[in-house]
C-alpha cells in the first residue's frame, strides 16, 4: 500500500506539473475530491496545498469556477 505524500511533497509535485505543463498558466485544476483521490489525502490536506499555493500566488480561485493556475506565477 502506498505512503500519501507529505505537504512538502503534494507541493512539490503540483508545483512540478505546473512547470511541466501538465496545468498550463490559466488552466483549471481538477476538483478537490479528484486531487484527493489522485494524491490518496483527505480533501482539507488538498485545499490546504491549494491554500497555500494562493498566498504564493501560483494559483488563483474564481468564485463558482473553480481553482486555475495564475497566468504569471510568482514562484
Amino acid at each position: 500500500m502506498p505512503i500519501p505524500p507529505t505537504m512538502d511533497e503534494l507541493l512539490d509535485d503540483l508545483l512540478s506539473k505546473i512547470k511541466d505543463g501538465t496545468y498550463p498558466p490559466g488552466s483549471q485544476l481538477p476538483s478537490g475530491r479528484a486531487l484527493a483521490a489522485e494524491y490518496d489525502v483527505s480533501q482539507s490536506t488538498i485545499s490546504r496545498a491549494v491554500a497555500t499555493l494562493r498566498e504564493r500566488g501560483v494559483l488563483v480561485g474564481r468564485p463558482g469556477r473553480g481553482v486555475f493556475v495564475a497566468e504569471s506565477t510568482r514562484r
